[in-house]
C-alpha cells in the first residue's frame, strides 16, 4: 500500500510534514517534556494526514493507532467527550473507512482510493445521524460530568459527521475534520489555563488543522484528476 518510490510525496507535502512534527516536537520540548505518548501520538496523527491526503488506506491505519493513543490521552484530563469520541466512532469508523477505501482503490492502484461524491440521499443520512448522536451524546457527556460539556458535544458532531465522510469517500471528510480540529484548539485550550503542558495538543491540533486544509484542496484535485 505505500508506494516506495522518491516521488510520492511531492516537495511540498514532505515540507508540509516535517514542519509539522517540526512544531509538534518543539512544543512539547517547550511545554511538556513528560507525557511522551502525547508526542508519539500527535506524530502519528499528522503522517496519518499527510497520507490521507494522496487517499492512501495507511492513513486509516494509523488514524486506529491515534484513536487508541487519543482516548487514553483524554481520560487523563477527565475529556470523556472525546474519549468515548474516539474510541467508540473514531476509531470503529476508521475501521470501516479502511475496509471501504481498500474495497474501492482508483483503477486497482491500492495506494489511492477512488473519490466519491456524496449525494443528497447520503448527506440527509449524514445529517439525521449527526444530529442524533449529537442530541444522545450529550445527555451521556453530561451523566458523566465531562469538562467544557458543550463544546465536548460539538467535537462529537463534527467528529461524526467527518468520520461518515471519511467512509464515503467524500473529499469533504478533510474540510470537516478542519472544523472539528478548531474545536479541539478550544477545547484544549482551555486544558492549557490549568496545566500549560496541554500546550502542545493544542499546536499539535492546529498543525492538524493546517493539514486537513491541505488534504481538502488535494482530495478535490483528485477527484477531478480521476473525473478524466
Amino acid at each position: 500500500m505505500i508506494k516506495k518510490s522518491k516521488g510520492y510525496f511531492t516537495k511540498s507535502e514532505a515540507l508540509l510534514w516535517a514542519v509539522s512534527a517540526l512544531f509538534i516536537t518543539v512544543s512539547f520540548i517547550i511545554f511538556d517534556r513528560c507525557n511522551y505518548l502525547t508526542l508519539i501520538a500527535s506524530l502519528i496523527g499528522i503522517t496519518s494526514l499527510i497520507f490521507a491526503s494522496k487517499g492512501n488506506p495507511v492513513s486509516q491505519i494509523l488514524m486506529i493507532i491515534f484513536s487508541l493513543l487519543y482516548g487514553y490521552i483524554s481520560l487523563g484530563f477527565a475529556y470523556y467527550g472525546e474519549m468515548i469520541t474516539y474510541l467508540g466512532m473514531t476509531l470503529p469508523m476508521a475501521v470501516i473507512s479502511l475496509i471501504q477505501w481498500l474495497k474501492n482503490p482508483f483503477r486497482g492502484k491500492k495506494s489511492e482510493v477512488s473519490v466519491k461524491s456524496a449525494g443528497k440521499k447520503e448527506i440527509i443520512i449524514m445529517l439525521v445521524a449527526t444530529a442524533l448522536v449529537t442530541f444522545i451524546f450529550y445527555f451521556i457527556l453530561k451523566a458523566l460530568e465531562t469538562a467544557n460539556l458543550y463544546v465536548s458535544t460539538l467535537s462529537v458532531a463534527t467528529s461524526f459527521a467527518a468520520a461518515y465522510l471519511t467512509a464515503l469517500r467524500c473529499p469533504y471528510f478533510a474540510l470537516v475534520y478542519a472544523m472539528n480540529d478548531l474545536v479541539l484548539i478550544i477545547l484544549w485550550s482551555y486544558a492549557s489555563f490549568f496545566d500549560i503542558t496541554y500546550l502542545s495538543v493544542v499546536i499539535c491540533f492546529l498543525m492538524f488543522m493546517i493539514n486537513d486544509s491541505y488534504c481538502f484542496i488535494s482530495w478535490r484535485k483528485m477527484q477531478k484528476r480521476q473525473a478524466l
